[in-house]
């Protein structure tokens, strides 16, 4: 099953009023083709939609995922049969719709116009602490010739001052370095030693943002210093904001987030190249930081989170 070049879709196709019986494109023997045209929500070309085409029968074995072009057109040559079609782009409403293919046949292309997903309310202005037990601190390292190592910061304390204007807001992070859990305690040790965070001279690792970025539907880029082992180097946090609800111990407003960052050990003098001469297995270079938010409303009456 392959895609074919939308260049020749585009080549190929008539006047949209008048399109004809269908487009002449080449295709394998025995196939048929499956093709679109995505439209934005006031009806102009919209590229950058993922196309998702997934088999409805057998396996359900997943046949193609790719993106519209930049005049919102999609074409791919498929084996005869009944398919799932997935349209998905951010800040848009998901649009699904099932596509009988024919061999020998491909229609003109279907117009798709797509609508925009519900805008999540963002959270009221005023001090959101963070809830530790719903509040998660994780990171991936990929351990030299060995598979990854997944492990978390159990302790930390810190929010968010959501400002009158969103992109005035302001997130900090205090985390206590030696609170690292891998799930193995020689490990830990070792990453607390001076090889690694050298938690007796450096207890602390800090985030405070600087910068908040709308970028599309519910996606934010919050960008501020990481301080770590006494080095501060700019991170970028790729943030998506799942909304502000009432519930909890009391009922209190609550908001919720999903960021994930990649840091590289070097930037914090953690020389991974020194320890791999010197005969230390270590984890790679690049370290995934993940982290999973929810943060309660502050105010007078809020009650205190458990520990």
């Amino acid at each position: 099953m392959t895609a074919t070049p939308l260049a020749l879709l585009r080549r190929m196709r008539t006047k949209r009023p008048n399109r004809g019986s269908g487009l002449r494109l080449p295709m394998p023997v025995g196939a048929g083709a499956f093709s679109c045209e995505v439209l934005d929500p006031v009806g102009q070309p919209l590229g950058g939609v993922e196309v998702t085409i997934t088999a409805t029968r057998g396996a359900g074995k997943q046949a193609i995922k790719a993106t519209t072009d930049p005049h919102g057109l999609f074409v791919a040559t498929l084996e005869p049969g009944e398919y799932s079609v997935l349209l998905t782009g951010s800040g848009l409403e998901p649009h699904r719709l099932t596509t009988e293919v024919r061999p020998g046949v491909c229609a003109d292309p279907e117009r798709i116009p797509m609508q925009p997903s519900q805008q999540l309310e963002l959270p009221p202005p005023g001090t959101w602490l963070f809830d530790p037990p719903h509040t998660a601190i994780r990171f991936i390292a990929r351990h030299v010739g060995m598979a990854n190592v997944h492990g978390r910061f159990t302790r930390f304390r810190g929010g968010i001052h959501v400002a009158e204007r969103i992109e005035d807001s302001r997130i900090e992070v205090l985390i206590d370095a030696s609170s690292i859990s891998t799930g193995n305690n020689t490990r830990d040790n070792h990453l607390r030693s001076a090889d690694f965070l050298d938690v007796e001279n450096y207890p602390d690792i800090h985030f405070v943002s600087n910068r908040f970025t709308w970028r599309s539907g519910a996606k934010w880029n919050i960008q501020g210093p990481l301080t770590m082992h006494g080095v501060s180097r700019s991170v970028t946090l790729d943030t998506t904001y799942l909304g502000a609800v009432n519930g909890g111990y009391d009922q209190e407003l609550r908001c919720a987030a999903r960021a994930t960052a990649e840091l590289h050990r070097e930037d914090y003098t953690l020389n991974w190249r020194n320890m791999l001469a010197r005969g230390i297995a270590v984890v790679g270079p690049t370290v995934k930081l993940e982290l999973d938010i929810q943060a309660m409303y502050r105010n007078h009456e809020t009650p205190t989170p458990p520990e």
